[in-house]
């Protein structure tokens, strides 16, 4: 039986390299996308050292899941907030396998400014990141999706019941995301299912490096008392992707342990 294809977008590390593991678990041939280190850190505004080495990840992550779970692990290399890239991309992965059965959007990217320093270059590149380059993507892997195929968007609390004007331009992408998320599902309806999860805290390097007593007292409201693991995630992600879930369509699923 021919495997299953998936492409999640922004997997090198964090949710969507657990998501990545998951569908490889399951007998997935997986689609690794991450964005060039030097092109991460210009569209987050970095001055010099980055801390993370995308190439390097998704190498290894490649390695790891095809050892593992013996299945067909692909590296694209592709900017989601570039059109062309995006193009140019899905192209690479339909001449290897020839389809793509699940689509997580995963990639995204968030400004922690008091709203009187937020720069405006700031804000357009969060929504090009998080709305526009879902969308792209969306439509471009929609044209080679067949009956039952899924995509799933990544999106946050943040979008829903969480007040922080701190991350106001990532609160107002991953609105958008999930109206995105009831648009999409409505153009591609029946043969392509479309839902979002919102998810709440997780321990993932967005997340790092926020202080220590924050942390505790976010613990204490949320029901479990604890962020969720990547892999926590990631399991709901296969789940709505899966039979199991073919009679939920347009949804926005939240993931936040209570809080």
């Amino acid at each position: 039986m021919e495997n299953k294809v998936v492409l999640v977008t922004g997997s090198s590390r964090g949710i969507g390299r657990a998501t990545i593991i998951e569908f490889a678990k399951k007998g997935y041939n997986v689609v690794i996308n991450y964005i060039d280190s030097e092109k991460e850190a210009k569209l987050k505004f970095i001055d010099g050292n980055f801390e993370f080495n995308n190439e390097e990840d998704a190498k290894k992550l490649k390695e790891y899941v095809e050892k593992q779970y013996e299945i067909q692990a692909m590296i694209v290399e592709m900017d989601v907030s570039n059109e062309a890239e995006i193009k140019n991309g899905i192209k690479k992965i339909i001449d290897r396998f020839g389809k793509i059965d699940v689509l997580v959007n995963c990639a995204g990217i968030v400004f922690d400014r008091d709203i009187y320093k937020a720069t405006v270059s700031e804000f357009e590149n969060t929504i090009r990141v998080n709305i526009l380059g879902a969308f792209i993507v969306s439509r471009e892997v929609s044209k080679y999706m067949g009956k039952g195929s899924s995509i799933i968007n990544v999106s946050s609390t943040n979008g829903t019941k969480v007040i922080a004007p701190e991350s106001i331009d990532y609160n107002i992408s991953k609105v958008g995301l999930q109206s995105l998320t009831r648009d999409l599902a409505f153009q591609f309806k029946p043969d392509i299912r479309v839902n979002a999860i919102a998810i709440g805290w997780a321990d993932t390097d967005m997340n790092k490096d926020l202080p220590k007593e924050y942390i505790a007292e976010e613990n204490e409201k949320i029901f479990l008392n604890r962020f969720a693991t990547p892999s926590e995630i990631a399991n709901t992600i296969y789940f709505l992707s899966s039979e199991e879930a073919s009679y939920i369509n347009g949804e926005i699923l939240t993931i936040d342990g209570g809080y």
